[in-house]
């Protein structure tokens, strides 16, 4: 029983009242994963990523600054995404960086060339549907050490740091 309680000490019991419901825990990523998670994915100037779930916008900024690309992160809370706007300032890069404070099941992706996820396999079964409702044929999906069940990865790129591999899967929409 302390095991469990232990392993979702973050999940929320259903919304009620059109509350937004947490997907995932407020986990960070490496800032050298996620440079390799942006180059698996294939992001350069023009490309426009959405990160569902961006924390403290440490992907956001990373796709902005070091790729050229558009970026806007969604989070739920209020405090990460405040942060994440200020580094985007902070950095001089607002005029690329865009963070929505909300629920990433009521933001439109369709805008999005490239989408990050470092959800648990659970959060992309939710997501998936959505995904492949709003996204164009040949964007892409990058998930950080969980698959998106289903999809087949079109790249699967490892990455070792501190003695712990990372498992980065890239995903290309498909045609209608």
């Amino acid at each position: 029983m302390l095991c469990v309680s232990a392993q979702a000490w973050w999940i929320l019991p259903p919304p009620s009242a059109g509350e937004p419901r947490k997907l995932a825990p407020y986990v960070t990523s490496p800032i050298s994963v996620v440079d390799k998670m942006l180059e698996a994915a294939g992001l350069r100037s023009g490309d426009t990523l959405y990160d569902l779930g961006c924390g403290d916008g440490r992907i956001v900024l990373a796709a902005a600054k070091g790729f050229g690309a558009k970026a806007v992160g969604i989070e739920i809370s209020d405090a990460l995404a405040k942060r994440a706007r200020q580094q985007a300032e902070n950095m001089g890069l607002q005029d690329q960086v865009k963070i929505i404070t909300g629920d990433m099941m009521a933001v439109d992706v369709s805008p999005a060339s490239v989408v990050s996820l470092y959800l648990m396999t659970e959060a992309n079964d939710t997501l998936r549907p959505k995904l492949e409702r709003e996204l164009k044929p040949g964007s892409r999906v990058v998930s950080l050490e969980f698959k998106v069940r289903g999809w087949k990865p079109s790249r699967v790129a490892k990455v070792e740091l501190h003695n712990h591999p990372y498992t980065i899967y890239v995903y290309d929409m498909p045609q209608r």
